[in-house]
C-alpha cells in the first residue's frame, strides 16, 4: 500500500510539473521555486521587499512601496515562455519581454511590451486592449469565448516570441488568443496609435535626438510587474528557439 501511495504521489507531482507542455526536456525553469536565483529588481542587484516565495510560488504583496519590477538576469531573443499567474480581486499586473535596463528609467514598461495580467471582471477598463491577456494598449483577442479565469484562480500563459518570422503569439489556458508582428510597418502603426508613442518612452541618442525605445529591442529580459496589486506566479519556464 505504501509503495502504491508513493507511486501515485510521484505521478501527481510529475503531471503538475509538466502541465501544458509537450516535452518538458526542452524547457528550462527560470524560477526554481525556492530562491531568487536568476532574478533581480530593475536597475538593482537586489530583490524588493514586496517579493517573496511561498509554496514554490513567486509572490508579490503590496506594501505601498513602488517600482519593484522583477527581472531575469538573462536576456532572451527567440523563445517560448510558459508561466501561470493568479491575480487578486480587482488586481492589475503584467508580464514583459524585451526589457532593457536603461539609466533613464525605473521600471520595465518603458522598453518592454506587456502581456496584461488582470482581474477582468472586477477591474474597470473601457477597452479590450487593457484586459488580460492583451498585449497592453496594442493588441487584443478577437475571440469572445476566450477563457480567462477570475481572481483567485490560476491562468496559464504561453508567449512565443519569434523574430525569425516576425511573429509574436499569445495562448491562454490552452487557447489561441492572438498573434502580432514584432517589428516593421505593422508594429510601428500599432505603437503610433498607443500610449507608447510619447516622450516618456524615448531617450536621447549621441546626437541629442530623442529616439523611441519601447519595443525596440529584439533581445531583452523577462519581467514581472509591480503594479500595486497582490499577484502570484509559478511554473515559470522558457524554451529558446
Amino acid at each position: 500500500m505504501r509503495i502504491l501511495i508513493l507511486a501515485l504521489l510521484v505521478l501527481v507531482s510529475s503531471s503538475i510539473k509538466t502541465h501544458f507542455v509537450e516535452n518538458d526536456d526542452e524547457w528550462i525553469y527560470i524560477f526554481d521555486g525556492e530562491t531568487f536565483n536568476g532574478w533581480h529588481q530593475y536597475n538593482s542587484d537586489s530583490v524588493g521587499s514586496q517579493w517573496s516565495i511561498e509554496n514554490g510560488e513567486l509572490v508579490f504583496t503590496d506594501n505601498d512601496e513602488r517600482l519593484q519590477d522583477l527581472l531575469t538576469d538573462k536576456e532572451y531573443t527567440n523563445f517560448e515562455l510558459s508561466i501561470e499567474w493568479n491575480i487578486s480581486k480587482g488586481g492589475n499586473s503584467g508580464i514583459f519581454y524585451g526589457v532593457k535596463e536603461l539609466p533613464e528609467f525605473k521600471d520595465a514598461h518603458r522598453t518592454g511590451p506587456e502581456i496584461q495580467v488582470l482581474d477582468n471582471i472586477n477591474f474597470n477598463t473601457s477597452t479590450d486592449l487593457h484586459k488580460a491577456p492583451s498585449l497592453y494598449d496594442l493588441v487584443s483577442s478577437n475571440s469572445k469565448e476566450l477563457n480567462v479565469k477570475p481572481h483567485g484562480e490560476w491562468n496559464h500563459l504561453i508567449l512565443k516570441i519569434d523574430h525569425k518570422n516576425n511573429l509574436g503569439t499569445v495562448k491562454i489556458n490552452d487557447q489561441f488568443a492572438f498573434s502580432y508582428p514584432l517589428s516593421g510597418p505593422e508594429w510601428d502603426d500599432l505603437v503610433s496609435k498607443s500610449k507608447f508613442n510619447s516622450r516618456g518612452y524615448t531617450i536621447k541618442n549621441k546626437k541629442d535626438k530623442r529616439i523611441l525605445v519601447f519595443g525596440a529591442y529584439k533581445t531583452g529580459k523577462i519581467a514581472l510587474q509591480d503594479h500595486g496589486s497582490n499577484v502570484r506566479f509559478r511554473n515559470i519556464k522558457i524554451r529558446e528557439l
